[in-house]
């Protein structure tokens, strides 16, 4: 496929291994689900893309079937605020897409990944159709919500082991993350765009949660060991600051 071409130009229908990988599929009726499938398209994202962009009108809800994203912002004095990371099985923008408004931050490909789209006429009609689909979205609103409060109290936490515990913890949640399962494929650079920290920090950070049992870095990824120490930061000695 020519490289030129944008995200939408090389969109395409998913396969039947890529919709086994949707969550709420298969909590929806057949017909709602038929519709759903003909409507939803597909398309491999490069490192540097931008899915979403600030100011631009929604056309999609979004999800991750495979590789990571990044969802940030700019401040009026051109720093990026990083809001969250986006990995496999991570559906996003249901709140955007619910409004029907202008994208209120940036979503980046951080490494290859494939992106699925479900058109935004399509969202509605299975909002007014599905209760099955209904659950799955106000399930997503909840939990973004806790996410986004925790993302609040780590922009406040000063301890470098710390900050990269509980923003792991966000990215192994089962409910908005499914496709995890109990490994990351990441990589400490890119840990470093999502946490906020030098690379170097991140690296020491990992190396302090390995030491403790918490984690263990693998080859091409994260492993979590105690994800209930990484939520509530029982660390050892180290201590939430905030």
């Amino acid at each position: 496929m020519p490289p030129d071409l944008s995200l939408h130009q090389r969109r395409r229908p998913l396969t039947e291994a890529e919709l086994r990988t949707i969550p709420w599929l298969a909590r929806i009726a057949p017909d709602e689900r038929a519709r759903a499938v003909e409507a939803l398209r597909v398309v491999e994202a490069r490192a540097g893309d931008l899915v979403c962009r600030v100011g631009r009108p929604v056309t999609y809800w979004f999800g991750v079937l495979s590789g990571l994203l990044k969802m940030s912002s700019d401040t009026p004095q051109g720093q990026t605020m990083t809001f969250t990371g986006l990995p496999p099985g991570g559906w996003f923008g249901e709140g955007t897409a619910i409004k029907r408004e202008p994208y209120r931050y940036n979503v980046q490909a951080l490494r290859t990944s494939l992106v699925a789209g479900l058109p935004v006429d399509t969202f509605h009609w299975l909002l007014d159709h599905s209760i099955g689909f209904n659950r799955f979205v106000m399930n997503q609103l909840n939990e973004r919500l806790g996410q986004f409060i925790a993302a609040r109290e780590i922009d406040r936490i000063g301890n470098p082991e710390l900050r990269v515990a509980r923003s792991l913890a966000i990215l192994f949640n089962p409910v908005l993350y499914p496709g995890v399962g109990e490994v990351l494929r990441t990589t400490q650079q890119e840990l470093a765009y999502l946490v906020g920290l030098s690379r170097q920090r991140v690296n020491e950070a990992l190396a302090t949660l390995q030491a403790q049992g918490v984690i263990r870095v693998e080859y091409g990824g994260v492993r979590v060991l105690d994800l209930e120490a990484l939520r509530s930061g029982a660390l050892g000695s180290v201590r939430v600051m905030v």
